[in-house]
């Protein structure tokens, strides 16, 4: 199958470009860099230079291939709501280069949903909807368009995907911590956050993208949720500095930009995704993983 995957280079899109090219899809990826184009090509992909700001040319990609795995997203947050316009956008061009042909469509999303005091289930509708929320209300657009001739499959993906050299949202925390000399949770860190090695990521979206019928949402889970005091605790002991609780109000002043979302109390189940692809995650956790260094080193900074 030639399968066009934006976002290609990037953390997650690198191991699904792997997992693919290593059960004989042939990967089309999208990449902005000579350096992301070389490094592509090097696995035996093909790369095609573009961005998300380019509907009309990424819609072109996307007729010629058998597939979509649509992974890239503008992380500004800075300028979210216009990052949420671009997706929109771009998913839409996409979509409708698929119109009438089944091929499958799939893309990544989060887990945000009005679900409180229970975990997040595959069976609970993304709350957004629109350009104007978050991530442009891709989710729902994609889904719609099962009626309209595409496959359609939302990728969810738990807060942490984690992993040697992980410079997402773990990172930034481990960097605040270094900075601060203290690793910090909000409030009493009873608060969750969900996460899933990322060998185990990819290997979902290989599977999703065989197996999971049109409309389906899958997630990418495979620690229900992980209290943030216990993420600080083990941040803290990597770095040897000691933990602390932070009052919620402090919350920005601490942390930044990623103390709303370390604030959030997400918990997400995958029972209907392990049934639905016969997924069982293997990897190590997000608490192993930081035991091992995964946000060792300092230039790994988070830059989104």
């Amino acid at each position: 199958m030639r399968v066009f995957v934006t976002g290609a280079s990037g953390w997650i899109g690198s191991a699904v470009t792997d997992e693919l090219l290593a059960h004989s899809h042939e990967v089309v990826g999208l990449v902005r860099t000579d350096s992301a184009a070389a490094a592509l090509e090097a696995k035996g992909a093909t790369a095609h230079r573009g961005s998300l700001d380019d509907p009309a040319g990424l819609a072109s990609v996307a007729k010629s291939a058998d597939a979509v795995v649509h992974l890239a997203f503008k992380h500004d947050f800075t300028d979210y709501a216009g990052a949420g316009r671009t997706e929109r956008a771009a998913v839409e061009r996409m979509l409708d280069a698929l119109d009438g042909t089944g091929r499958p469509f799939l893309l990544a999303s989060g887990l945000a949903s009005d679900v409180t005091g229970r975990a997040v289930t595959e069976d609970d509708p993304s709350p957004h909807h629109g350009p104007d929320s978050p991530r442009g209300g891709s989710e729902n657009l994609a889904l719609s368009y099962a009626d309209r001739g595409v496959r359609p499959v939302a990728l969810r993906f738990a807060a942490s995907v984690h992993g040697m050299g992980d410079h997402g949202f773990v990172s930034t925390l481990t960097e605040i911590a270094r900075r601060h000399g203290v690793a910090g949770y909000l409030g009493d860190g009873a608060n969750h956050w969900p996460a899933v090695h990322r060998s185990d990521a990819a290997r979902l979206v290989r599977l999703a993208l065989d197996q999971a019928p049109a409309g389906s949402r899958v997630h990418a889970v495979a620690e229900e949720g992980v209290p943030t005091r216990d993420i600080a605790a083990a941040i803290g002991a990597h770095l040897g500095v000691p933990t602390a609780s932070v009052p919620p109000e402090d919350a920005e002043r601490h942390f930044g930009w990623i103390g709303a979302f370390f604030a959030m109390d997400m918990r997400a189940s995958s029972a209907r995704t392990r049934d639905l692809l016969g997924w069982t995650p293997t990897g190590p956790t997000l608490l192993a993983d930081i035991a091992a260094g995964a946000y060792a080193r300092p230039d790994l900074a988070a830059t989104r």
